[in-house]
């Protein structure tokens, strides 16, 4: 079956199921696994590179505010590959092609695909869309498979004695909650999320609504950002993270494993449950983890 993904975490999905010699076309973002990024891409932004934060913010706030898309979709380059399946989303309009107008595209292709859009907000959810797309090209017991082991691996995280108040940020500027799967990923690493129940979205928060959380642990995780970009967003907002109080504060890939609902999700709860068990002493070298503790270094920022 020739595939199209139009989100990363789809990409993702179909290389976890050993389909990626199935995939014809990807989004401008996918960049995993390895040598993905050589597929045709079919997306690009609208939002111009090298913005801060807040402009970020700003600008997907104007472009949405005006009813426009985000991203533009290669139609023509989709026609020509011929696909019969398209992976997309709908949960989140910052994060892909629009749903409305991946339907209304492939209407209109020749090939006359299937849609498929995978909208979890739960852990599980996440992993049983593994099985959907699995199911959608005819090899649904081998998706459960798969599907099991992810699960697997997360119910065996080894976690802390006690459950550590944590804070997921997911944005600094200004600030958000990290919402829908990841305050489950706290409790399945062993540790007390805060500000959101799973499943909630992701939501806006005040510096002094963060401080009166009290966080014992914070995690910086930017959507979509990687580890050393999280690092210099954690470090431009030294002086807020500090006040929350906080006795350690990582930055952390998100971009591999936490705001992409897919199969390396179960990373990020393997990595979450190391800061959590002992921070700093469990993950020190974490880059190759994709983690970053900052604790000390922000705290001699607060001496200096």
């Amino acid at each position: 079956m020739r595939i199209a993904s139009l989100v990363p975490s789809a990409t993702e999905i179909v290389a976890e199921l050993g389909l990626t010699g199935e995939l014809v076309a990807v989004t401008h973002e996918c960049d995993h696994p390895p040598g993905i990024a050589a597929l045709p891409q079919l997306t690009r932004s609208v939002i111009e590179p090298g913005l801060s934060a807040a402009e970020i913010d700003a600008r997907v706030l104007e472009v949405t505010g005006r009813g426009e898309a985000l991203y533009e979709l290669d139609e023509a380059k989709l026609a020509e590959l011929e696909v019969e399946l398209i992976v997309t989303q709908a949960l989140c309009a910052v994060c892909a092609v629009s749903y409305d107008d991946v339907r209304a595209v492939a209407e209109r292709l020749p090939s006359r695909p299937d849609v498929l859009s995978l909208d979890p907000t739960r852990l599980d959810e996440v992993f049983e869309d593994v099985v959907r797309v699995a199911d959608a090209v005819g090899r649904r017991e081998h998706g459960e498979h798969v599907r099991d082991v992810l699960a697997g691996r997360v119910a065996s995280v080894e976690r802390p004695a006690d459950r550590p108040r944590m804070l997921a940020l997911e944005w600094l500027d200004p600030p958000y909650l990290a919402g829908h799967w990841v305050p489950e990923m706290i409790s399945a690493a062993g540790a007390t999320p805060l500000g959101l129940e799973p499943g909630e979205r992701s939501r806006t928060a005040t510096w002094d609504e963060l401080r009166g959380l009290e966080p014992e642990i914070v995690v910086v995780m930017p959507c979509g950002l990687y580890v050393d970009e999280a690092t210099a967003e954690a470090r431009a907002n030294g002086d807020r993270l500090r006040s929350l109080g906080a006795a350690a504060i990582f930055a952390v890939d998100a971009a591999a494993s936490f705001s992409r609902p897919g199969p390396r999700l179960a990373d990020g709860v393997e990595l979450l449950a190391a800061i959590a068990r002992g921070g700093a002493g469990d993950v020190a070298g974490g880059d190759g983890l994709g983690c970053r503790d900052l604790s000390a270094e922000l705290a001699a920022g607060a001496r200096a």
